[in-house]
């Protein structure tokens, strides 16, 4: 019965943790995302305080878990909204697609904006995009940087793996060489092995050909 009236008082600090913040790029309340995450931590680190705790100490360890988990699942969460919104205004009219995953960011940069057909040399026009990129990186210091090249089905799989991986690698070394830290950093390529279109018409293979940055917790 303590044990429930401790989780019942938690759930009350969840209530408070998931509605109170907003966020200062967007001006929306952080009860759909980083309160989100901070009622979960919350309620996770209840339920360990909870457990953890003496029989007459259990509300008291439920609360101080709910207050430490929310504010670590909140904070991030928080980090993440604002970096998500200083992405969107930074990219907007660029071609670079923002999509969110949970605490996961990844942006999505189209071949025929990133690179000349068949090349692996960044095109000149799409500079001052990666200039601004390596600008929000650098303030927002708290991710990985995973890139990852992708090609259509044209062609033979060890061409197309071949320019995959020095698409992500161009990227990666110009990422690094302007101060972004190369620990952050990793370049992959993966070729046609993962479409998020049809293969079978020239839109499909457009949207396929594509370089993905993913951000993720370091």
């Amino acid at each position: 019965m303590n044990k429930c009236r401790a989780l019942i008082t938690a759930t009350a600090v969840l209530a408070v943790l998931s509605g109170c913040t907003v966020n200062p790029y967007t001006g929306e309340s952080q009860a759909g995302k980083s309160g989100i995450y901070g009622g979960v931590g919350a309620l996770a680190g209840a339920a360990v305080g909870a457990a953890t705790s003496s029989k007459k100490d259990r509300t008291k360890g439920a609360l101080i878990g709910a207050a430490v988990g929310g504010a670590a699942g909140g904070g991030y969460g928080y980090y993440v909204d604002t970096q998500e919104a200083k992405l969107r205004q930074q990219l907007q009219g660029t071609g670079v697609q923002v999509q969110r995953n949970g605490n996961d960011l990844t942006l999505i940069m189209p071949g025929n904006i990133t690179f000349a057909s068949n090349s692996a040399d960044i095109s000149g026009s799409f500079y001052p995009t990666l200039n601004s990129l390596v600008l929000t990186f650098k303030e927002f210091n708290k991710n990985g940087v995973n890139i990852v090249g992708h090609t259509d089905s044209t062609g033979s799989a060890q061409l197309n793996q071949s320019l995959s991986a020095q698409r992500a690698q161009s990227v990666a070394s110009y990422l690094s060489a302007n101060g972004v830290a190369a620990s952050r950093i990793s370049a992959s390529g993966v070729g046609p092995s993962q479409p998020i279109a049809s293969n079978a018409n020239e839109a499909g293979r457009a949207q396929n050909r594509r370089v993905e940055i993913n951000l993720r917790p370091l």
